[in-house]
């Protein structure tokens, strides 16, 4: 057994502690978007495959029996891609996704919207200083705001300067409630706009908001492709493997 984890999530950082424990053969890999990632244990390669065929050819040529796609919620390109390179070699595989946010009894009071597009006009109908907790690589679907007051929060420097009313936190998660309390009511938002990441790693923001009575809305997940085979959590991939957590 070989194991291919698509990783760059805590939950990918979970999986390879428990891979290792138990034994399992496997190689992290991280797309490499980030800088200064938080790294794995175990072996990690860092960098896109060239596509569907670069995937294809790795899968074979390093002798990968398994792929386990534990990716961010939102990464639906690369968890394409893996079902298709995994259909032309035959590799079995599973999907890490996190359970999303909508079961949170607070979830019916937030606004869902399908895109960030949709996201934009559904906050600058609820607030005038939004908070955008949603990830650098959105940004330019909120250029618009350029005369706003918005907090963003990203884990590395952005690429290009941001407008001038614009405050960039620059932090990584895991947050605490009274944390995110604090930044909010020091930046006086009034509106929250994010991605249903899933997970209890940057879900304080959301008790925050309740706490605060401040509007939340929430980009849906992308639909998952036909077909996809899904494991909820760390535990259920190990059993998906037929492998004994620690060996």
């Amino acid at each position: 057994m070989r194991v291919l984890v698509l990783g760059g999530t805590a939950e990918a950082r979970a999986l390879a502690v428990a891979l290792q424990s138990a034994g399992v053969d496997f190689v992290s890999s991280l797309a490499g978007r980030v800088a200064h990632p938080r790294m794995p244990v175990g072996s990690v390669r860092v960098g896109g495959f060239g596509g569907v065929d670069g995937l294809v050819r790795t899968l074979r040529s390093d002798g990968f029996t398994h792929l386990i796609d534990a990716t961010h919620p939102f990464a639906s390109t690369m968890t394409a891609h893996a079902m298709q390179a995994c259909a032309r070699t035959g590799l079995p595989m599973t999907r890490l996704a996190r359970p999303g946010w909508a079961e949170r009894p607070d979830s019916d009071t937030w606004t869902w919207v399908p895109d960030l597009d949709a996201a934009r006009v559904a906050a600058q109908a609820l607030g005038s200083r939004p908070f955008l907790s949603s990830g650098r690589q959105t940004l330019p679907h909120f250029a618009r705001w350029s005369e706003r007051d918005v907090l963003v929060r990203v884990v590395e420097p952005l690429a290009e300067p941001a407008p001038p009313r614009w405050t960039v936190v620059l932090d990584r998660g895991p947050y605490s409630v009274g944390g995110e309390r604090d930044l909010m009511r020091r930046h006086r938002v009034d509106v929250l706009v994010t991605k249903d990441s899933g997970g209890g790693y940057t879900s304080a923001k959301l008790d925050a908001a309740a706490e605060l009575d401040v509007p939340v809305v929430v980009v849906s997940r992308p639909a998952p492709p036909t077909g996809l085979v899904t494991t909820a959590d760390v535990a259920g991939c190990v059993t998906w493997l037929g492998v004994r957590a620690g060996g």
